[in-house]
């Protein structure tokens, strides 16, 4: 039992990892799947969804309400497994998402199905977040580029086959299955999890920073909803978004105050002295504002203006998802082996402003080869950053901040992709309206409802005029929202230029892994791992 105490937690640091830890890890994989499966599923069912339940205005808020619910619970779920063991509360959150997962197939309107996906997204939260930390604890730094393969075949079934298993589904078995689908995959995963994993308990008097977790959770709340009713439902002037831009402001302010003060932050401020960790996580935000818009509103442009079915807007979202998927695995390949990473946010950065500005370009007559190649742009770019964002902020914190290094990677990129959803939704619905009240005429309001179903059954079903307005709407809409996503993608490019090159605890000669090279953190790169977990 000491030996594998030792193996778990890093505490052997070198050598060959016995055959176990790789049958855990294996049973973490499909965890983590659950995680990314979810949202490239839905943003293909999305179009057939809204069709039976109604309200496009709401169209945004489904994916809203699952990322925001997983922002504000990821800090929380890091810290509880902190204090009481990462496999108790990692097995809670996949049970927590799993529930979510079955009400949402059963809800009967877009209120409930809205609600559903905020439990979802509370047990979403512990999942990447405790399959990163586990990793942490059992593989030594220095190894774990041997198993990037298994995260790079997990992003493989999950980005290209995200897409065409939801397509496929809503076609054949409804989108209901679309949920349904977790709870086989989630109940494997449990199994194998508990009869797997075997980690030794913390032992801790630390209390969880309940005050900050919930300034926190009020101030995301609040912003996210000022992004998402503001010149919707609520004038940007209105009273009602002046004082949730009041509250939000003063939860966040709090929130810092209170992280200067509390026993065990949840979020401790010193990881943002370092300069490469404090621009990785503005990257990071950036790549999941971008990435979730772009999954949500390439298939509502290709099933609306280019006529494609539910599966065959899955399959043409390829382009995207396997440039990114071959440029991801490649950046953590060479970064691994030479420790040089900068380039790889500077070209990322750069690809993805030039893709999503084509993208804004497209219209009612843009072909399926040309988005094609937009998309490709697009991927490339996102996967010059995905492996890079949560590899250098490792890299840049001493090692018993890794965790937290981590848990807050993941909460900027799950702020980010509901940021760019709430405000890309909010900007597209605008759009829409109004092209469809200039081109409709008197019949634009009630034809935009009719049209919510955005299926290509029901649009041939309309009148050819209506049709003809609604595909204008929708391509007029979809270059704003590109558009406006080539704008924030150009921040990427400006935090990448400040990016300082230093050596990688997991690349290159150890002797390089020095205090001096950590960007000026008083690092201790060769301390042990933790045994608690």
């Amino acid at each position: 039992m000491a030996e594998k105490t030792e193996a778990a937690t890093g505490g052997a640091g070198a050598g060959e990892q016995p055959r176990s830890v790789r049958v855990v890890l294996l049973a973490l994989m499909i965890a983590m799947m659950l995680a990314m499966l979810d949202n490239m599923i839905i943003g293909t069912a999305m179009p057939t969804i809204v069709g039976e339940l109604g309200g496009l205005e709401h169209l945004s808020w489904v994916v809203t309400a699952y990322t925001l619910a997983t922002a504000a619970s990821t800090p929380l779920w890091g810290k509880l497994g902190d204090m009481y063991g990462r496999k108790g509360s990692f097995m809670t959150s996949i049970v927590i998402f799993l529930v979510g997962s079955a009400l949402s197939g059963m809800a009967q309107d877009m209120g409930q199905l809205i609600g559903f996906r905020a439990i979802q997204g509370l047990g979403a939260g512990g999942l990447m977040v405790g399959v990163m930390a586990i990793i942490g604890d059992l593989i030594p730094p220095r190894e774990r580029g041997k198993y990037q393969g298994m995260i790079a075949g997990v992003m493989a079934l999950s980005m290209i086959g995200g897409p065409l298993v939801g397509g496929t589904i809503t076609d054949h078995w409804g989108w209901r299955w679309s949920f349904y689908i977790n709870l086989p995959l989630g109940v494997v995963a449990l199994i194998a999890i508990s009869a797997v994993l075997h980690l030794p308990k913390k032992r801790s008097e630390a209390r969880i920073d309940y005050l900050g977790a919930a300034l926190l959770t009020i101030g995301i709340t609040a912003i996210v909803l000022v992004t998402t009713w503001g010149g919707t439902e609520y004038a940007w002037t209105s009273a009602r978004i002046m004082e949730l831009i009041g509250i939000g402001v003063a939860a966040l302010v709090g929130f810092v105050f209170w992280q200067t003060r509390a026993a065990e932050p949840i979020l401790p401020l010193h990881i943002f002295r370092s300069r490469n960790f404090t621009l990785m996580s503005v990257i990071g935000f950036i790549v999941g504002f971008v990435m979730f818009g772009a999954t949500l509103f390439l298939p509502l442009y290709q099933q609306s203006v280019q006529g494609a079915s539910a599966t065959n807007s899955g399959l043409l979202l390829l382009p995207m998802l396997g440039a990114m998927l071959v440029t991801s695995m490649v950046a953590g390949r060479v970064t691994t082996s030479t420790g040089r990473y900068k380039i790889f946010p500077l070209a990322g950065g750069a690809l993805m402003t030039v893709g999503l500005y084509l993208l804004s370009t497209m219209d009612t007559d843009t072909t399926r080869f040309t988005s094609g190649l937009y998309m490709a742009v697009v991927g490339l770019g996102m996967g010059c950053l995905m492996q890079i964002t949560m590899l250098v902020a490792q890299n840049s914190v001493e090692m018993k901040d890794m965790g937290v290094a981590s848990s807050s990677t993941t909460l900027f990129r799950t702020l980010g992709s509901s940021f760019g959803v709430a405000i890309m939704g909010a900007l597209f619905n605008n759009r829409v309206q109004d092209v469809m009240a200039e081109r409709a005429a008197g019949s634009g309001a009630k034809a935009t409802e009719q049209s919510a179903t955005l299926t290509a059954d029901a649009l041939n079903a309309l009148p050819a005029a209506i049709r003809d307005a609604y595909q204008h709407a929708v391509s007029a809409g979809t270059h704003t929202a590109f558009l406006l996503g080539s704008v924030v993608a150009v921040l990427a490019l400006v935090a990448a230029v400040f990016v300082k090159e230093v050596p990688l605890k997991g690349a290159g000669p150890k002797e390089a892994d020095t205090p001096a090279d950590r960007d000026g953190d008083p690092a201790t790169a060769k301390a042990p791992v933790t045994e608690a977990v």
